[in-house]
Order: C-alpha cells, then sequence, then structure tokens
C-alpha cells in the first residue's frame, strides 16, 4: 500500500540512514538496492516494520570506519521488497524529499541514525507543474557529449518524451558522476537549479572525457 506526505511535519525527526558513495535518490525517483551487510539487512528489516523510510546519505569523509556523513541527503521509502535464497535483499527506494542532518544519534542500532530537518525541502512532497520550462534541447545536446566519449547510450525516445522532473532527476541519479558531483545535484535547491547544475557538469566532464579525477561543482 503507498503512502503519501503532505507536509514535512508528516514526516519523521529521526531517520535511519545508509551512507554510499555515489548513490542518490531524489523526490519520486527510483533507486535499486542490493543488501547484504548484516547492519543494513537488520535496518531494512525495522524499517519494514515501521514506516518504510530511510535516508540516503553521501558520505563526506575518507574511507574510515565512521565517515562523516553529508549535511543534505533525500528519505526514500521501500515501495518494492524481495529476499534471495543467499539472504540478500533486492528493493527499491522511491525518493519522497531531502533533508537536512541536525545531528547524529548515539549509537543504538548496529546502523546510523539521524534527526533530520525536512522542512527546507518541504517542495520536494509537490510534484512540480507540468508548465515547467527547460530547454530540453540544450540539456539533450549536453548529454550527447558526455555519452559518445564514454561510448554509452540512452533512449533518446525516451529522453525527449519524459517529463521534466523524471528526466532530470534520472539522470542525476543513473550518470556515473563523482560524489561531489552528485552532491551538487542533491543540493539543487529547485528542479531549475538542478537542471542547470545537470547542464553544466556535463558539458564540464564532456570537456575532459579521459580525465579520471571529473571536475568537481562547488
Amino acid at each position: 500500500m503507498g503512502h503519501s506526505y503532505i507536509k514535512a511535519t508528516d514526516l519523521p525527526q529521526v531517520i535511519p540512514v545508509f551512507p554510499l558513495a555515489g548513490a542518490i535518490v531524489l523526490p519520486r525517483g527510483q533507486l535499486p538496492l542490493n543488501i547484504f551487510e548484516p547492519r543494513y539487512l537488520n535496518m531494512i528489516d525495522d524499517a519494514m516494520a515501521g514506516d518504510r523510510l530511510i535516508g540516503m546519505l553521501q558520505p563526506s569523509g575518507g574511507p574510515d570506519a565512521l565517515p562523516a556523513l553529508s549535511p543534505v541527503g533525500c528519505a526514500g521509502r521501500i515501495t518494492s521488497f524481495a529476499e534471495t535464497s543467499d539472504g540478500r535483499y533486492l528493493i527499491t527506494l522511491t525518493g519522497v524529499a531531502r533533508f537536512r542532518v541536525l545531528a547524529e544519534l548515539p549509537a543504538q542500532t548496529p546502523y546510523r541514525q539521524t534527526r533530520v530537518d525536512f522542512d527546507p525541502f518541504a517542495l520536494d512532497l509537490k510534484a512540480p507543474g507540468e508548465n515547467e520550462e527547460f530547454d530540453r534541447g540544450d540539456l539533450l545536446a549536453a548529454l550527447q557529449g558526455y555519452l559518445s566519449p564514454r561510448g554509452l547510450d540512452i533512449d533518446w525516445d525516451a529522453a525527449r518524451d519524459a517529463p521534466p522532473e523524471a528526466l532530470v532527476n534520472s539522470l542525476s541519479m543513473a550518470l556515473p558522476f563523482e560524489p561531489a558531483e552528485k552532491q551538487a545535484l542533491i543540493e539543487a535547491l529547485t528542479l531549475s537549479d538542478r537542471f542547470d547544475t545537470l547542464t553544466a557538469l556535463l558539458r564540464i566532464d564532456a570537456a575532459e572525457p579521459g580525465d579520471d579525477q571529473a571536475p568537481t561543482m562547488q
């Protein structure tokens, strides 16, 4: 059964978080995950017994045992769940709304939990109107310049026909950007801001396709 959150105060103030570099979920986007670490299997068990919400956050520090967390992430709701014969969970998270981390709570569980504020991103709970104006041709041209040197391709008919939010968010989530670039996309306040950031990143990275250290946006 689905669940609709109308306003930011409908969302919990404390959520479990899954720190994963290079993986972001955005409102109404869908992120498939393969869960196998015991602490995250435990997190999914607890989430499935409750409101099914978990927060996706990128680590902001190095490969420490307990890396610092990025200040902004996005909560997703588990909308599909399957268990494999070897005990892994295959889930899909559907993005609900972004949040700002207020504090990490003392560990009472094997996984990390944070107190969060959804208010700065309350507009995430409303799908953007169909009258959002974007230069889709500009984005697709930048996308072509990014994909071609990498030998990548997409369904161009789908890209031309997709609603603006679905196109921008799915590209932001799926393309192999650096973690700092992914963070710039998740922190872009409005869909229009994310469109501009995505187009700029595609152009910057297309300019240096052979550079393993892709430039990042601050």
